[in-house]
């Protein structure tokens, strides 16, 4: 059995002394770890790519089923000359949380953002804040989704809320107060746009005595993946690969009464969302064909979109080649969370199931990454942030709850007091027709264990609540629920000592929501 969550006071004096390290190494060996440059300042500079939902199912370099169709040829370079991440996991899989996490280090409760309704202020944005003071040129540019104004940031171009795909409009500083000030992209995709900004700003505005700091956020792949119409005949006379699980559910297996018939997903039953209707597929097939339709459909639709993402990230590497900073700039290419490719007839993200929870996380920076490797280190989302400020040689802040995992791409061992589980909570109880229960759990090296308590903060609409565990070594895609098998009893135990002392160290309590306190204090009769 994995031991227990590290405390916050081992986890930051480990961070102090990484950080601090790393700083000495910045000041003292630039040439070695950072490559050579001609400004005074030969820190790195940092390229921060995010894509909405691109899952690690759809980029070549993870091996999945669809990597026979070599979707991501460019991020798949990025892979094999730099490190791939197999273990990194977002904590809440939607997108304001995700992003908040990203900006703060820090988990949902502590920073406030608990669904998409959450903002945060500038004061709050603790990543670019900290970057900026530490020298650094600092841009975001693309999708925000944090409500309030990017002003911790020298420069912002961000599609307001979700953005559209065609023509998009985007809030930029100006005369007038935030959000006042825009400007369009008319006839352009919105891949294509934010790449061009992105672009012109490196061209146009970065100071070159600096180096910069740029968030590079794209809006595809999310939603009903609206591709550029170069693509549209991409993958036209290609059957795309189903997933093992896409039609069969082990009746007593997969899930439990708090999970099962709940979710959005392709075949005819899933009546709320009606995704075969939204795709304009045939309504007189019936399944599996209906399936097989909406499937088809789905993913067509899905990997056009991501083909204009790394054709776009193609034009930024070549950028940055031709103008001699490859070497010397740390391209980070992930996603705000994971994403459901029809794995257990399901669509969407949300669930702490392993394909939506994880996040790829490619990192490339020839100076100081060796080519083709890859980390098992167990990450989240909460970690970004410190090991942004590692690279750049900043100390993690106290309010930082995320830890540094710099060291691993300089190819050191993991540390002995490394995390050995990361915590994942779900809180937008049924929202939007998709119909997911609100739950929380942890996933370790070889477990996860799931609480599903089933109802908003106020306590409305609530659904059953149960447990679920999975044995991820022997059963990787989560087919078989062993909450109840007798010979999990004694991992059932352990894990559930780590997941109340893993809330509380966290902030992740219920004491503020007393309608789900009293359902976590029935648990053991569950």
């Amino acid at each position: 059995m994995p031991g227990t969550e590290n405390t916050t006071d081992r986890q930051m004096n480990s961070v102090f002394i990484e950080a601090t390290l790393s700083g000495l190494i910045v000041l003292l060996m630039p040439g070695l770890l950072y490559g050579s440059s001609n400004r005074p300042d030969n820190r790195p500079n940092i390229l921060f790519i995010m894509s909405d939902d691109h899952t690690t199912q759809a980029i070549g370099a993870y091996g999945s089923r669809l990597a026979e169709l070599n979707p991501t040829p460019n991020i798949d370079a990025l892979a094999k000359g730099g490190m791939l991440f197999d273990r990194v996991f977002c904590n809440n899989s939607i997108c304001t949380p995700s992003r908040a996490s990203i900006i703060t280090g820090q988990y949902s409760q502590t920073n406030g953002v608990l669904d998409l309704t959450g903002n945060i202020a500038s004061e709050r944005q603790y990543l670019p804040k900290e970057m900026g003071q530490a020298g650094y040129h600092t841009a975001m540019i693309g999708k925000w989704h944090l409500k309030q104004e990017p002003a911790a940031f020298d420069y912002y171009c961000v599609l307001p809320g979700q953005g559209k795909y065609f023509d998009p409009a985007f809030r930029v500083p100006g005369d007038s107060p935030w959000p006042r000030n825009t400007i369009s992209r008319k006839g352009q995709h919105s891949s294509d746009a934010i790449t061009d900004l992105s672009l012109k700003w490196l061209k146009d505005a970065w100071d070159h005595d600096r180096p910069f700091f740029l968030m590079h956020h794209f809006k595809a792949p999310h939603d009903m993946f609206q591709n550029a119409p170069r693509y549209d005949s991409y993958l036209n006379d290609v059957s795309i690969p189903e997933p093992a699980n896409l039609h069969d559910q082990p009746a007593a297996g997969f899930g439990s009464v708090a999970s099962r018939g709940y979710g959005s997903g392709l075949a005819k039953g899933h009546e709320k969302w009606q995704l075969g209707r939204r795709l304009a597929v045939d309504q007189s097939l019936t399944d599996p064909e209906y399936t097989r339709a909406v499937y088809q459909r789905y993913l067509k639709r899905y990997l056009r979109c991501v083909k204009g993402v790394d054709d776009n990230v193609r034009r930024l590497v070549d950028f940055l080649r031709d103008a001699g900073q490859l070497d010397n700039t740390v391209i980070i290419y992930t996603a705000d969370q994971g994403f459901f490719l029809g794995e257990h007839d399901l669509m969407d993200k949300r669930w702490i199931y392993e394909e939506a929870m994880r996040m790829p996380f490619i990192v490339h920076y020839p100076a100081g990454v060796k080519a083709g490797s890859r980390n098992d280190w167990l990450i989240n989302n909460t970690d970004f942030a410190p090991t942004i400020l590692g690279l750049a040689g900043v100390v993690t802040p106290a309010q930082m709850q995320g830890r540094s995992f710099a060291s691993a791409l300089h190819g050191r061992a993991r540390p002995p007091d490394w995390r050995t589980a990361t915590y994942y909570r779900y809180w937008m109880h049924m929202a939007h027709n998709l119909r997911v229960p609100a739950h929380f759990g942890i996933r370790t090296d070889r477990y996860k264990l799931i609480f599903y308590y089933g109802c908003t903060p106020s306590g409305k609409q609530k659904t059953p609540a149960a447990w679920e565990l999975y044995d991820l070594k022997n059963d990787p895609s989560e087919m078989q629920n062993e909450y109840t098998s007798p010979d999990h009893a004694q991992v059932v135990a352990e894990l559930k000592k780590q997941l109340w002392k893993t809330r509380a160290t966290l902030n992740e309590t219920d004491s503020k929501y007393p309608e789900i306190q009293v359902i976590i204090d029935a648990q053991e009769g569950i």
